[in-house]
């Protein structure tokens, strides 16, 4: 029923595309025909024409119906005696109902494709569709889990400082009051990073990248990363070579803060976070290590899905959920990826960025 209401506006457009494209084979005929008396030369043509008719409309009827004009059309106009349909000459009659079978089959397996395509396309936007609808529970999960706790942190610390107050010692109230702190930034964190997310146009997942000096990236982001974790200690490895990426540079920066907040939280925040920036078949690499207890192998595969996964930690608000899961979805609206893997002392993210055509690679 719901096609049927479409049904009149179809049917005039379906008449005015094969209008047109008979229209075109009867003009291109004509002027064949002043060269050349070959009629199977002017039959192609009018196959064709049936081939592009099927092509753009809708159904099989005016792929079928164009068939049978176009046969009758041109033993009335291109066969003698002109301007008579005579099917009685010698050979006309073999040779029309093969143009007409010809052309049937033709209109109808270009038809049948194009319903197949159609089919497939929906199919294919059903899948996205279906996957974006699980991103967006996972997302929803992850957002819930990480950002419930430290609410309820600072709820519960603050209700504690307020009600004994009086009973804290000074470095009792400087303890709690570092806690809030900590828990504020944490919850900043998480705004900044769905804030992020907001930039990448929705449904096209696309960026606004311009070339970016991979060094001043990686500088502004271990920065930003040392003023929320001021004892947390940071090797960092670049090219010499001055490099140029296609990117938006918040949003990477975005992730490398993640990553590495990520590798301080579950690794060892004793022992130097690394990261490493280098250049490897036409792309760009950032490497994120650290040197914790890794990850679980069960987990490793939908790390970046937004599901909610907390490492052993004393720390339990420092969840990963939603850190990779806008990770994952950063790197891949700048056509990168992004992956994780264990090392023999702790845990390794890499993503990878393409350096583009106009990437100036000069020596410093």
């Amino acid at each position: 029923m719901k096609n049927s209401a479409f049904r009149p506006k179809s049917a005039l457009r379906n008449f005015g595309v094969s209008l047109g494209f008979l229209t075109a084979a009867t003009a291109a005929a004509g002027l064949l025909s002043r060269f050349s008396s070959n009629m199977v030369n002017v039959s192609m043509i009018y196959i064709l024409s049936v081939l592009m008719i099927a092509r753009y409309t809708d159904g099989y009827i005016p792929g079928i119906a164009a068939s049978v004009i176009n046969t009758f059309f041109v033993n009335l106009v291109f066969t003698y005696p002109y301007m008579e349909l005579n099917f009685s000459l010698e050979g006309y009659p073999a040779t029309f109902l093969c143009m007409l079978a010809i052309s049937v089959i033709t209109s109808a397996a270009t038809s049948r494709m194009k319903e197949q395509s159609l089919i497939l396309s929906e199919r294919e936007k059903l899948l996205m569709e279906a996957e974006k609808e699980k991103m967006r529970a996972n997302l929803l999960r992850a957002i819930s889990h990480d950002l419930r706790t430290p609410l309820t942190s600072i709820i519960g610390t603050s209700t504690a400082y307020l009600e004994n107050s009086d009973a804290l010692s000074d470095s009792d109230k400087k303890a709690m009051v570092q806690n809030i702190h900590e828990d504020s930034n944490w919850l900043l964190n998480m705004v900044e990073n769905l804030l992020s997310v907001t930039r990448i146009r929705d449904g096209e997942s696309k960026v606004s990248k311009t070339p970016e000096p991979l060094e001043e990236v990686v500088s502004e982001a271990v920065q930003r990363f040392r003023k929320r974790l001021p004892d947390a200690l940071v090797t960092v490895k670049v090219p010499e070579d001055f490099i140029m990426i296609p990117m938006d540079a918040t949003l990477i920066e975005q992730v490398l803060i993640n990553l590495l907040e990520n590798a301080y939280y579950h690794g060892n925040p004793r022992k130097p976070i690394t990261l490493n920036a280098f250049i490897q078949d036409g792309m760009a690499c950032f490497q994120v290590s650290d040197h914790g207890p890794g990850i679980p192998v069960q987990n490793l595969s939908s790390i970046f899905d937004g599901s909610v996964y907390t490492a052993k930690s004393s720390d339990s608000r420092k969840g990963m959920g939603i850190g990779l899961s806008i990770c994952k979805t950063i790197i891949s609206a700048h056509s990168g990826s992004i992956e994780a893997a264990n090392l023999s002392d702790g845990a390794c993210f890499t993503f990878s960025l393409p350096l583009g055509e106009n990437t100036n690679e000069n020596k410093a």
